[in-house]
């Protein structure tokens, strides 16, 4: 009577146990081999082997989060910036390869329905969770329930042009995407942009989390780079809250971690959205980096794991 939640990201792959009541036994994290759809899927099960063997032994259901998702069309991987995923048959192998049934969710709403359920969005009818990290995604949650939409596109605001783009800025048109458009947001305010455009201004080539640690420490370049970078979110931000309205914005992924944002993003949302009052609150995941995982292992109810295993 144990779930384990497999949260594949593009540079790590963490797992979970929990057990019947949602207490975590143990979880464990690995490098994601990259570009290697084969070591990928090896990788999960040897990871589903070692946390059922740190469980006592006990089969587990299984869910996962990825950064796409299962195309209701085909039942194949689209949309995912992990490329090496996309057009496979994603959770047919897997389910394969463990002798089980698996479950397979985009890694946003995965995040959307732990921090929904007793984390940052806990008692909020809407809850917009957005991951911001290797790439850039979000879920919604309304009212306890993932909304994916008709064609499994719901929350992937990642993949939606930069609004009011300042083509003095080298906004228009905007930096390639894997996407195969110019401009979409993921390009400005995911970790690697954010390096990026560092990288553009300043001729300085660092990663995000050297940056971050550099403009804490009063680093004037770097932090000029988080300024933009609140600007950008801040527009994006707004973009979500004139369509969708939601009760609370949570932030997940390396990024959430930049302690800046909390304070700066609600302003810089509410000078741009559409209304005289913007109280949105902007809020870290409650569950930190396992947010994501939590919620893969909840993509089984506690009532369905006897039956599925």
């Amino acid at each position: 009577m144990i779930r384990i939640g497999i949260d594949l990201g593009g540079t790590k792959t963490e797992g979970i146990v929990l057990d019947r009541h949602g207490n975590q036994i143990s979880r464990r994290r690995v490098a994601t081999p990259r570009e290697d759809y084969a070591a990928t899927l090896r990788t999960i099960v040897e990871l589903v082997a070692g946390l059922e063997a740190s469980a006592g032994g006990g089969r587990a259901t299984v869910g996962v989060g990825i950064p796409g998702i299962v195309s209701p069309a085909t039942g194949l991987v689209k949309n995912a910036n992990s490329t090496w995923l996309i057009g496979r048959p994603f959770d047919r192998d897997l389910s394969d390869a463990l002798g089980r049934p698996v479950r397979v969710e985009n890694d946003a709403n995965c995040l959307a329905v732990s921090e929904a359920a007793d984390g940052a969005g806990a008692g909020c009818g809407v809850v917009f969770a957005a991951i911001l990290g290797t790439g850039c995604g979000a879920g919604i949650v309304v009212n306890g329930r993932v909304l994916s939409g008709r064609n499994a596109v719901g929350g992937e605001w990642g993949h939606n042009p930069l609004p009011w783009p300042r083509p003095a800025e080298g906004e228009l048109p905007g930096p390639a995407c894997y996407c195969g458009k110019h401009g979409c947001l993921e390009t400005f305010v995911s970790g690697p942009a954010v390096a990026v455009d560092h990288k553009a201004v300043t001729g300085e080539t660092l990663s995000a989390e050297e940056i971050v640690a550099r403009a804490e420490a009063g680093d004037a370049p770097c932090r000029a780079t988080l300024d933009r970078l609140v600007d950008r979110l801040g527009r994006g931000l707004a973009g979500i809250v004139n369509v969708l309205d939601p009760d609370v914005i949570v932030l997940g992924g390396g990024l959430s971690n930049v302690a800046m944002l909390y304070d700066t993003l609600p302003p810089a949302i509410k000078r741009w959205a559409f209304s005289d009052r913007i109280d949105t609150p902007v809020r870290r995941a409650a569950h930190g980096d396992s947010s994501g995982v939590r919620g893969a292992a909840w993509l089984w109810r506690p009532e369905e794991v006897a039956q599925s295993i």
